[in-house]
């Protein structure tokens, strides 16, 4: 299975802020979509950074709560891992694993074109597991 797939059953919308929102309103923006990151865009199609509930937090920590004034560019993660359409689901959960990611954003020639989350990537192996044992279920019964 490939994260073109799970797209193609998720959907392809992000959501996105520019980096001079406030984290203030980005906390907003998570509430209002029920979401624990949005992928940080001057232009919607390009990726600057990602911010998360995490990054929030570790900024509430380290400088209490004026940071919720300052833009999200201030705590976001600019190291962002991201990958292709045509990435494979076990690579994507390999990644996901070793690196501790829980969001990545899909490329595709270099534009944003949608967000992956270990949630999307534990349901659709399931799916993908659910479908394999009906059909070795159906073969041993002889339900051809």
């Amino acid at each position: 299975m490939r994260i073109s797939d799970v797209l193609r059953v998720k959907g392809s919308t992000v959501i996105t802020v520019t980096p001079d929102t406030t984290v203030r309103d980005l906390l907003a923006v998570l509430a209002d979509h029920r979401i624990g990151a949005v992928v940080v865009s001057r232009d919607g199609a390009t990726v600057d950074g990602i911010a998360s509930e995490r990054d929030i937090v570790r900024a509430l920590a380290a400088q209490g709560d004026a940071v919720l004034a300052g833009p999200v560019a201030a705590i976001q993660t600019t190291d962002v891992h991201s990958l292709g359409t045509d990435a494979r689901l076990e690579d994507v959960m390999r990644l996901m694993t070793d690196r501790r990611i829980r969001h990545l954003p899909v490329m595709h020639e270099s534009r944003l074109v949608g967000i992956v989350t270990i949630g999307d990537v534990v349901k659709s192996r399931i799916d993908e597991l659910e479908s394999d044992q009906a059909a070795l279920t159906h073969y041993i019964a002889g339900d051809r």
